[in-house]
């Protein structure tokens, strides 16, 4: 039963980072595969799921970089969050939300993902996927931007 309970845990975050779920069955084979050749390095008075949360985080990173030439990203310094609030999100299922997230080119779904749902800093991204923080900053910008497109486009919303 534990482990239907971390695989379940564990293929949900290989999903925000995949294209499809094929892709993140790899990043999760290869996520456990490094649980279990470093489980020594555990430290049991920290939870074990949050320590396989950030190692599986890790390998999904470490998957986009050997698989990914960013061709898809501009460089910045400053840029405008013009982001809205929306109770949009509350009326969306997950499986909805992941396949508009999973539509987002690999830079815009890797640095959303970090960013919104992981809660990395934009210096954290910047230093985790070796690009500038102006970079991490213009994808999240873009990625949000082209949700909110599909969001709009979609039925998903009320108008």
């Amino acid at each position: 039963m534990l482990y239907k309970e971390f695989y379940s845990y564990g293929m949900s975050i290989c999903r925000r980072y995949s294209l499809n779920d094929y892709d993140a069955a790899d990043v999760l084979n290869d996520g456990f595969l490094k649980v279990f050749t470093h489980i020594e390095k555990y430290d049991p008075a920290k939870p074990f799921k949050s320590w396989i949360g950030r190692i599986i985080t890790n390998t999904a990173i470490d998957h986009y970089r050997m698989n990914l030439k960013f061709s898809d990203h501009d460089d910045i310094d400053i840029y405008e969050n013009k982001g809205n609030a929306a109770a949009v999100y509350d009326q969306l299922a997950y499986q909805d939300l992941l396949v508009l997230v999973q539509s987002l080119s690999p830079a815009y779904r890797t640095v959303f993902n970090l960013y919104a749902i992981d809660g990395y800093s934009h210096d954290e991204i910047a230093e985790l996927l070796k690009i500038s923080v102006g970079t991490s900053k213009s994808n999240l910008f873009k990625a949000r931007q082209k949700l909110q497109e599909k969001l709009t486009a979609s039925d998903l919303i009320r108008k």
